[in-house]
This record gives structure tokens, C-alpha cells and sequence, in this order.
């Protein structure tokens, strides 16, 4: 169930100071969040931006808040990506530029691949961020399909299975070959095709016997109680 934020109280103008170590901690949370994910903490980010954990707590009293603010702005990026795509004359080339641009964003960001797939940050801010990407990634699917070029079974809600698979991808890989997201992206993306045709040539080589046994001996299992 989402938590809910207290409400917060009216803003006001922060020092230059006090501006500079917000900006200073936002940077930092990026860094450290997009490297290890949302279990990093606020102290974690305090160390990163080399100010007290007690600058931090000022800013934002809690991860959440955190959360709202670093990531709000890269929802508002994707939703403008669906609209640019929805512009494009072929339909195909609209949905699938789309999954490509949100996909090179979730690659380089593991903490915002957790926030996009998980509600556990459903902040309203957050969540108002990702309801209105909904109607749009709607339409691009719909226009494909009417377009006839995007199989008619797909639907809207695969979209975050297609990117969780993806994100299984660059966690296996990332030590090992980082960009091999994209040649399973573009084997994917053929399945999707209506009609499919030629095979599109993968932007990636495929990893060798000895680079998968690296992934599979370097790969960090959860933790068994």
C-alpha cells in the first residue's frame, strides 16, 4: 500500500547556501541510487554529497521525499518522449523509438527502473507523474495496431513486463557487457511486429561461454533466509 506524504508546508526561498547543498544532495542521490538501487539510504547519499546526514534530513525528512524529487522530472522526460512518439508518421517507428528512449533511460538509472515498477514510492506526485504517461504509451499501442504493424494481442500493460525483462538483462550484464540490453531490446521489439519480416540486424554481439560464466559467477543472488 503506498504511504502518503505529510502535507507540506508552504514554500519558501532557501538560502543560496541551503539551495546549493539541495542541488549538491540531489546529484548525489542520482549517483548512488542509480548505482545501487533504492535499498541505498540517506545516509548513503549524505556521504556521497559530503554533507551531514542532518543537511539531508533538513531537505528532505524522509526517503520519500527524496524519491518524489529526483524522480518526477525523469517521468515528465518519458511522457514527453511518448508525446514526440505519438508525432512520428509511422507508427511502428513512434512505438518503437518510444521503447528504445525509455529504455536507454532505465538502463543507466537502476533506481529509477525500481521507482517506474514499483508502487512502494507512490508518493502523489509520483503517481500523478505516472498516470499521465498512461493515456499516451494507450494510444501508441493503439495507433500501431490500428496501423496494423504492432500484433494485436499486445497490450499496454506489457510495457513494464517488457522493461522488468530488460532490467533482469542490465543487472545479469552490467559488470560484464552493459549495453547487451540492446540486442535483446531489438530481438524483442521483432516478436512485437504484427507481421514479422527480415530479422532487424541486433545492435549488440552476443556474449561468449566465457563472458556468461563471468555473469553467472559474478551475478548477487538474494539473500535465502
Amino acid at each position: 500500500m503506498a504511504r502518503e506524504l505529510a502535507p507540506a508546508a508552504p514554500a519558501r526561498p532557501l538560502r543560496r547556501d541551503a539551495e546549493l547543498n539541495r542541488q549538491r544532495i540531489i546529484a548525489a542521490a542520482h549517483t548512488v541510487f542509480g548505482e545501487r538501487g533504492l535499498e541505498a539510504t540517506l545516509d548513503d547519499v549524505a556521504h556521497h554529497a559530503g554533507v551531514g546526514v542532518g543537511t539531508v534530513y533538513r531537505r528532505f525528512p524522509s526517503k520519500e521525499h527524496l524519491v518524489e524529487a529526483m524522480f518526477v522530472d525523469q517521468f515528465e522526460t518519458i511522457r514527453e518522449f511518448a508525446e514526440e512518439a505519438l508525432r512520428a508518421e509511422d507508427p511502428w517507428e513512434g512505438f518503437a523509438g518510444f521503447t528504445w528512449r525509455a529504455a536507454e533511460l532505465h538502463a543507466g538509472d537502476r533506481g529509477l527502473r525500481e521507482v517506474m515498477l514499483s508502487n512502494v514510492f507512490g508518493q502523489e506526485r509520483v503517481a500523478e507523474a505516472k498516470s499521465r504517461m498512461v493515456p499516451l504509451i494507450t494510444e501508441l499501442v493503439e495507433r500501431a495496431q490500428t496501423a496494423g504493424v504492432l500484433r494485436a494481442d499486445f497490450m499496454p500493460t506489457d510495457i513494464p513486463l517488457l522493461h522488468q525483462m530488460l532490467g533482469s538483462v542490465i543487472e545479469f550484464t552490467h559488470g560484464i557487457q552493459p549495453e547487451l540490453w540492446r540486442r535483446c531490446l531489438a530481438m524483442l521489439l521483432d516478436g512485437l511486429r504484427a507481421e514479422p519480416g527480415r530479422a532487424t540486424p541486433l545492435p549488440h554481439p552476443p556474449l561468449d561461454v566465457e563472458a556468461l560464466d563471468e555473469a553467472m559467477c559474478s551475478f548477487r543472488l538474494p539473500r535465502l533466509r
